[in-house]
């Protein structure tokens, strides 16, 4: 049974991350999901908490669990650390080492293998400060799971979908 680290961002596509942590699930991976808060205005922590069967982790202040920090317990148990959907926002703090929320500290602090899943509007996919982040990823050993033309929901069209999660899974099984 591996454990997986679904991290949740702020994007309309964070609807999908629901059907991904239900495919882990089902698969028999350990789940433990952690939202940001813009996240959360998409959808409730509550859905990913039934969902994997764990508490739902967002707010990086909050009095933890355990006695250690839940950033570097998450990080050191996770096999695999996956992020869908990966904002522009999060790739740009995972390139930087910017650690400002318990998603990016946990991202800072694992070893696990890390997987990005982007979504967001084409033209932020395409801004060469965005490929540049992404290419420092890739640099890095992050596996980058490339989002799918399409439709998307500010009503232009182009490269910027989240990959469906079943492909999402299939590439991480």
């Amino acid at each position: 049974m591996r454990k997986i680290v679904v991290g949740v961002t702020g994007s309309i596509a964070a609807y999908k991350a629901a059907e991904l942590v239900r495919l882990f699930v089902k698969n028999g991976d350990e789940v433990h999901v952690v939202m940001t808060s813009a996240a959360c205005e998409f959808v409730s922590p509550l859905t990913f908490r039934t969902l994997s069967r764990n508490p739902v982790l967002v707010d990086q202040c909050a009095e933890p669990a355990e006695w250690r920090p839940e950033h570097v317990s998450l990080a050191e148990m996770a096999d695999l650390v996956v992020v869908a959907p990966a904002t522009a926002n999060t790739i740009a703090k995972m390139a930087h080492g910017i650690a400002d929320n318990l998603l990016a500290a946990t991202l800072l602090a694992t070893r696990a293998q890390i997987a990005v899943a982007p979504a967001m509007n084409c033209g932020m996919w395409a801004n060469p400060a965005t490929q540049e982040n992404v290419a420092t990823l890739v640099k890095r050993g992050v596996l980058v799971i490339h989002p799918r033309e399409g439709e998307l929901a500010c009503g232009t069209a182009g490269a910027g979908r989240m990959a469906e999660p079943a492909e999402i899974f299939k590439e991480l099984k």
